[in-house]
């Protein structure tokens, strides 16, 4: 069995394995420890929103910047994983509708109106696209590139194609302990221990013991979000619908992915009957007949959040060793491609925009926003 490899990852879910991906790809020996099973946890409970736009609020800065950039990835993602995996990503080219409803939101939207990605359409117009939205709306912003994947499938699909690279995947593996050494990593797990010459942390909110055990302050924090997918008997959404953190998300199954309450602090990655009859309400102020719509599952998972709501990529400032690659919030999905392709440059010693590593690097002075 091999004990030493290149690159060791912790957590098997859309980030780590787009890390594992993107290195494999590039030769190294990489193998992943994964405490349960690939993409199993918060990957799998996210509606796989890919909302550059939408979650920067079409502020032009660091952010945005990023996640159009990942966005973009997945347009050669969807070709390259579905070749190297069989796994359809199940990529959508439907867009966004972020609702509008008072005067108000329609002038917070309207400061994308320089992008050429957006649209400001009248209700009568957005009315004439989905008759089931609200008569409420006063109009919505178009988004055209803010569409959508399958989390689970796109985490799949990375799993696959990065063991065809030569990428080991060891599934029901904790790890127990990370040990620094002169010559190498030690990572003790569950299953055994082994040695490594860089080490990745992306295990979302569990990545904080991590900090914490390799000398570092940082934390992170859970933010539950609950969701609910119904059966759509009527007419398929043309658009994903959006507003005010509440999406309703049509897949090509014909279930619609309704999502999510925010509940900071809390742990319990279960659904309750207070956050799904919440998440079941809003969804009805955008769009009433979902009330009539047979249930079909409910489930929540549990966001990795800094304080500064940015993610960690980057190096331990002690350490070149050692990376995070954690704490993307609402935005493991949208963010995975680029994060992959970040840990790969950084460990093969390539360049990255230094204004990224500055923004999301380990150490900064984060502005408190819990």
């Amino acid at each position: 069995m091999k004990k030493h490899y290149d690159v060791a990852i912790i957590g098997g879910g859309i980030i780590g394995m787009s890390a594992a991906y993107h290195l494999a790809k590039a030769g190294k020996q990489v193998v992943v420890f994964e405490e349960y099973e690939v993409g199993k946890k918060t990957t799998s409970a996210a509606a796989g929103m890919l909302g550059a736009h939408a979650e920067g609020e079409g502020y032009e800065d660091i952010f945005f910047e990023v996640g159009r950039a990942s966005q973009a990835l997945y347009e050669k993602l969807k070709i390259d994983l579905k070749h190297e995996s069989g796994i359809d990503i199940r990529k959508s080219s439907d867009g966004m509708m972020k609702l509008a409803f008072t005067e108000e939101e329609k002038r917070a939207l309207c400061r994308m109106q320089h992008l050429s990605t957006f649209q400001w359409l009248e209700a009568s117009s957005v009315k004439k696209r989905m008759p089931q939205v609200s008569d409420k709306i006063i109009g919505a912003g178009l988004i055209e590139d803010d569409v959508h994947v399958e989390p689970y499938s796109v985490c799949r699909a990375f799993f696959q194609a990065a063991v065809r690279n030569g990428a080991e995947v060891k599934e029901y593996t904790a790890v127990v302990e990370v040990n620094r050494h002169q010559d190498a990593l030690i990572v003790r797990t569950t299953q055994g221990t082994w040695t490594c010459d860089h080490l990745t942390v992306a295990s979302g909110v569990w990545s904080g013991r991590f900090f914490e055990e390799l000398g570092l302050s940082h934390s992170l924090y859970p933010v539950k979000g609950e969701c609910v997918s119904v059966w759509n008997n009527g007419p398929a959404l043309e658009h994903t619908i959006y507003h005010d953190h509440c999406y309703v998300v049509q897949r090509d199954s014909g279930k619609l992915v309704i999502g999510a309450t925010m509940e900071p602090h809390d742990w319990h990655a279960v659904p309750t009957l207070g956050g799904i009859e919440a998440v079941i309400q809003k969804a009805a102020d955008l769009m009433p007949s979902v009330k009539q719509m047979p249930i079909d599952q409910f489930w929540a998972g549990l966001r990795p959040a800094t304080s500064d709501q940015h993610p960690y990529i980057g190096r331990h400032p002690e350490d070149d060793r050692i990376l995070f690659a954690t704490g993307h919030y609402r935005n493991g999905i949208l963010l995975a491609p680029i994060t992959g392709e970040i840990i790969r440059n950084l460990i093969l010693g390539q360049q990255v925009k230094e204004d990224w590593l500055h923004a999301f690097r380990i150490g900064r002075k984060e502005a408190s926003l819990v």
